[in-house]
């Protein structure tokens, strides 16, 4: 056997230049390109052979060559495949040079197994999400061993960073068919015969997880009933290895292709029924990922079929399955994408039980608005208790963790009876009713859904700023008059001197945390709703109302009883979770900084209004011209914006996030908002005077 030649980089390099203009052949660029062909071409060991490979590919998708080439704005592919156009150059001028490539490239086949490649690439794996994510997670930490005869870890490591994907997002139909002539020629069949096999195993492996996953308990209990021969999963199996084994043979026929095709919309219906039964049922972020797995498979499956069905002179499919291969196989190691992809629908779901809860948070007419300010009256009366039971514990002297324990409980309990009572509590609106944007985004389309949202945008603004300022004036009425009967009955203020004194220093927004703090509490009053979302899924999935009501109880209690109390439960269940974890994360969050040793506090406007009428009612604090009133007010404003405005423009981005609002239906929005806001500024803090309803708000 003749040994094929070996070429010096230099040689490499006078032939690169070779087919240049003379003005091209100084690019510094160059001798990389000529070290790349020497380093593979003289490749004796695999793994040499394939770090050579990759050396190459990351070359090729190195970006432009020539700065003063001139591209047309609407040619987004000539400069990344500048280098690749080089290449060829070089190959088609040198025949020996590219036989020698071509045999590199041979012995990389020989020597490698690709059934991976194709059939797993990109396909997440069987054991659920939370198996996946770790997966991800470790790679990132811990470096993973080569494996050097599976082509797929080496399409893994070829596309691990953005920028490599620049040659193949550029790459055209006629630019893949110029290389597929030289590097696989039609005279040396052996060249694609390993790549045929690879393909064909791919697809088996495809077939088996499609049949796995879609027969699978989870996804058969939202299935259409019936027999399991019967389900298009099971069905497409069959046609897909009959099709397979007619494209083997060099006999496929249109009547297969057409009942293959049949059986994968079949599929994709089955697929379709179990996403709307998820919506309406509960959502499970395995049962998403299990969907996720059955839509790449059957994508992957579609498109090696049309590699299959179509000629040597149509490189179209070959292609589109090489782009879908290396954008497969950026995104296998990004936990980002996983995560985005699995926990849209979830967030979804989240976002629309947690609109549906703080859909009475939004005056939608005069009745609905006076109705705001009274509940939001009665949320202040009832919150003056809560501050005076906050300050009681604190100043118990109970252990740390009893503490938090005692304040997460008293706020919790006193959220609960706002909730059975209808009444408001300002900082609970934004995280609430942010969300009914959702239903707007995901209801309308085009300048109607931009003009509705900054309607609805003023209506909540308005009954916010409503409830806030009915809530601050009763809660420091109401300490006052609270402070007043106490001295009456003890004879001193219900601060002591030491207690008032550190309100006020607490409250100043210039030398303490109350800036941090209130975004922080921002924070945790979106968490609360978020929380309170989910556990309403988890309920509606595993479909606890229905539990309750059949349950053996109802032999000693009475079945209309716990059908009643199922009732009480599917409505309130968003509510109590909201409340009770809102309540505990506000009463733990000081004792978790602590243990810890970090800065965390909370700053909540309606209770610390409330706690700093209790100080100034203090007879013993001389806080009269000090200024430390002034600032203590000044933290309250604060409160106010960061408490209100961190929840609602998160709870805002997850409603955005969820249903896909575009880049420029954003930017829109902005101006839409500043122009409503500069134009008609009262539309954001009191209602028309004939106030309509906020379309779409629910």
């Amino acid at each position: 056997m003749q040994k094929e030649p070996i070429f010096l980089p230099e040689a490499l390099l006078d032939c690169i230049r070779a087919v240049l203009p003379a003005q091209r052949q100084g690019q510094r660029d160059l001798p990389r390109l000529a070290r790349r062909l020497h380093d593979l071409i003289a490749a004796d060991q695999l793994p040499d052979r394939l770090d050579a490979w990759r050396a190459l590919n990351t070359w090729l998708a190195g970006g432009a060559l020539w700065n003063d080439v001139y591209i047309d704005s609407a040619d987004v592919h000539g400069s990344a495949t500048q280098r690749f156009a080089v290449l060829m150059d070089v190959l088609a001028a040198h025949p020996d040079l590219a036989a020698a490539v071509r045999a590199a490239l041979r012995r990389m086949l020989d020597e490698t197994e690709g059934g991976n490649l194709f059939g797993e690439v990109g396909i997440p794996s069987d054991r659920g999400f939370l198996s996946e994510f770790g997966d991800r997670f470790t790679a990132k930490l811990i470096p993973s061993p080569r494996d050097d005869h599976d082509l797929g870890r080496l399409m893994g490591r070829s596309y691990e960073r953005r920028r490599d994907l620049t040659l193949i997002r550029g790459l055209q139909p006629s630019t893949l068919q110029r290389a597929v002539d030289l590097l696989f020629p039609a005279d040396e069949p052996e060249m694609t015969a390993a790549l045929g096999r690879a393909m064909a195993d791919g697809f088996r492996l495809l077939l088996a997880r499609l049949q796995g996953q879609g027969l699978s308990l989870k996804l058969r209990a939202r299935s259409q009933s019936g027999p399991v021969a019967r389900s298009p999963f099971r069905r497409l199996a069959a046609s897909g290895e009959n099709l397979l084994c007619a494209w083997e043979q060099g006999r496929l026929s249109g009547p297969l292709l057409d009942t293959w095709k049949t059986d994968v919309e079949s599929c994709r219906e089955e697929m379709h029924l179990i996403s709307t039964r998820l919506e309406s049922e509960g959502i499970s972020v395995d049962i998403v990922y299990g969907l996720d797995v059955l839509d790449r498979c059957l994508g992957r499956m579609e498109a090696i079929v049309a590699v299959m069905a179509a000629g040597r002179e149509s490189p179209g499919p070959v292609l589109a399955l090489l782009q879908q291969l290396a954008y497969a196989a950026h995104d296998s190691t990004s936990l980002r994408h996983l995560v985005r992809s699995n926990l849209q629908r979830l967030q979804r779901r989240i976002v629309d039980r947690a609109g549906k809860t703080g859909e009475h948070y939004i005056a939608e007419t005069p009745a609905d608005y006076r109705h705001i300010w009274v509940a939001a009256a009665g949320g202040g009366l009832l919150t003056v208790g809560t501050a005076a039971m906050k300050m009681a514990i604190a100043g118990a002297g109970l252990a740390l963790f009893l503490e938090g324990l005692g304040s997460g409980l008293n706020y919790a309990v006193s959220f609960l009876i706002l909730q059975a009572l209808g009444l408001i509590l300002a900082t609970k609106q934004p995280a609430m009713t942010a969300a009914a944007f959702a239903a707007i985004i995901r209801d309308r389309k085009g300048n109607e859904r931009l003009d509705v949202i900054v309607d609805s945008a003023a209506a909540i603004c308005h009954s916010q700023l409503a409830a806030t300022i009915a809530n601050v004036v009763v809660v420091a009425t109401g300490a006052y008059a609270f402070d007043a009967v106490w001295q009456w009955i003890t004879g001193h203020s219900y601060l002591s001197t030491a207690e008032a004194t550190y309100v006020f220093h607490a409250l100043s927004p210039v030398d303490s945390g109350t800036v941090f703090y209130a975004a922080l509490t921002g924070c945790i009053l979106y968490l609360a709703a978020l929380v309170g979302g989910w556990v309403d899924n988890w309920a509606v999935y595993h479909r606890l109302p229905q539990a309750i009501a059949e349950h053996r109880l109802g032999l000693r209690f009475g079945q209309l009883r716990m059908i009643r109390l199922a009732g009480i439960v599917s409505r309130n269940m968003s509510g109590w979770a909201t409340n009770i974890s809102l309540g505990l994360m506000l009463g733990m969050t000081p004792v978790l900084g602590k243990f810890f040793g970090l800065p965390l506090d909370v700053r909540h406007v309606t209770l610390n209004s409330g706690i700093l009428s209790l100080a100034t009612s203090s007879l013993e604090v001389e806080w009269i011209g000090t200024g430390l009133l002034t600032l203590a007010v000044l933290g309250v404003a604060v409160m106010f914006v960061l408490n209100l405005g961190v929840s609602f423009v998160l709870s805002l981005l997850t409603a955005v996030r969820a249903y896909d609002l575009s880049g420029d239906d954003l930017k829109e929005l902005r101006r839409r908002l500043w122009q409503r806001l500069r134009t008609r500024p009262r539309d954001f803090l009191m209602p028309p005077r004939r106030l309509a309803p906020a379309p779409g708000a629910r």
